[in-house]
């Protein structure tokens, strides 16, 4: 399995920031075509959410063709601020999936804005250090950042997650559609599938993965709840006299 991650990781890489690049197409064309924008906003949310780990896999591409780790420094830094600006969007997907009402909306906007201005901080704060696999050069967290930011991206990379399951969980029984939980759950087992296999230094390309069905559930999900609402539109005016 390693020979294989190794060899197809240049490809792959390539194939994923295309991947990324159409979900998010596709994501921002059905929210702007939409005449309800307020109740698909989830289409937005995964817009962005693709875009930002579009832009983690095209740089990560890019390292597979440069010589000097240097030429890729200015964008890798722009990878964490993007990845601590953008991932924290999973709460707010978890609330508009769950049709919370008013005041969880903007409790959890509120946390998910503190989240941003973190993470945002974080990838700043961020000691990067060159390191290269597979023969793609990436810049890594080095042992100069600080704890706090540490922290944070232990956070933004694993403390989603869960709730997403969660949410998934009560989605599917609610709804009874699996699409919210499957994104979780694949993301989840993607990630857990490195370290599982002693593929440690090869995690960030097997996440990426787990990253692909993670914003391809939201969108299938956003389709199929814009479905059901105008299905529920179009019967209630039947009835109506």
């Amino acid at each position: 399995m390693r020979e294989l991650l190794l060899a197809s990781c240049p490809m792959g890489l390539r194939v994923i920031t295309a991947i990324q690049a159409l979900i998010a197409i596709l994501a921002w064309r059905r929210y702007a075509r939409s005449e309800d924008k307020k109740n698909n906003i989830l289409y937005l949310l995964t817009c962005l959410v693709a875009v930002g780990l579009f832009y983690d896999a095209l740089i990560l591409a890019l390292g597979a063709s440069v010589e000097l780790p240097e030429a890729i420094l200015p964008y890798s830094r722009l990878r964490f601020v993007f990845h601590g600006a953008l991932i924290p969007l999973l709460f707010p997907i978890c609330v508009y999936a769950l049709g919370l009402g008013k005041r969880w909306k903007t409790a959890v906007w509120v946390f998910t804005g503190v989240l941003i201005a973190f993470g945002i901080a974080e990838g700043f704060a961020t000691e990067l250090v060159p390191q290269q696999v597979a023969g793609v050069v990436r810049y890594t967290s080095g042992d100069g950042t600080p704890g706090w930011a540490k922290a944070v991206s232990g956070v933004l990379s694993y403390g989603t997650v869960v709730p997403l399951i969660l949410a998934g969980i009560v989605v599917w029984i609610r709804q009874k559609t699996p699409l919210l939980f499957l994104s979780g759950l694949l993301m989840f087992a993607f990630s857990a599938l490195g370290p599982a296999t002693g593929n440690f230094d090869l995690i960030f390309y097997i996440s990426m993965f787990g990253e692909v069905c993670m914003v391809l559930c939201f969108l299938l999900y956003a389709r199929k709840r814009e479905t059901a609402q105008s299905s529920f539109l179009y019967t209630k005016v039947r009835k109506e006299p």
